[in-house]
């Protein structure tokens, strides 16, 4: 299975060379591959080199097509990788936002609920001295409903 990969992907990068010209460095010296023939400095020395010579040279053009294709794939896991993680960081904000929200709800409600009991104390307080006119107690009334209101807003908001 490995071997059969290997020389489909060996076929399919000299498939690919035959189309277009490729530069690859070959024993200190660069060389221009474009299908089946090898040029040097623009002649054509395809005949002149032994057949060793002419598969080192395409094999280390495969080598160095091979090495780009690493490279691609790796810059393409890269940018997948860096997406990944700006999600998970996108999600980790909204996850934190949504905490301090339900942290400022919660303390919103708390307060209201305390509020209401001082004041409901102090109305108490008020009463039993009888120190409230009928004025005053409707608006007493009016003033603890509110609040009474209020605390049930702020739980349904929790």
């Amino acid at each position: 299975m490995k071997t059969l990969k290997l020389v489909i992907t060996t076929l399919f990068v000299f498939a690919v060379s035959i189309g277009f010209a490729q530069k690859v460095d070959y024993g200190g010296v660069t060389y221009l591959v474009k299908g089946n023939s090898i040029f040097m400095d623009k002649i054509d020395i395809t005949n002149t080199l032994s057949y060793e010579e002419q598969a080192g040279i395409k094999n280390a053009l495969s080598q160095q097509i091979l090495a780009e294709k690493k490279l691609k794939e790796t810059e393409r896991a890269q940018k997948k990788a860096e997406k990944a993680q700006r999600k998970a960081e996108k999600k980790q904000k909204a996850a934190e936002k949504k905490i301090k929200k339900a942290e400022t709800a919660k303390k919103k409600y708390e307060d209201a609920q305390s509020k209401y009991e001082k004041e409901l104390k102090k109305y108490q307080k008020l009463q039993f001295k009888g120190k409230l006119s009928p004025e005053d107690e409707i608006k007493w009334q009016k003033k603890l409903a509110s609040l009474k209101a209020n605390i049930e807003k702020l739980k349904n908001r929790l």
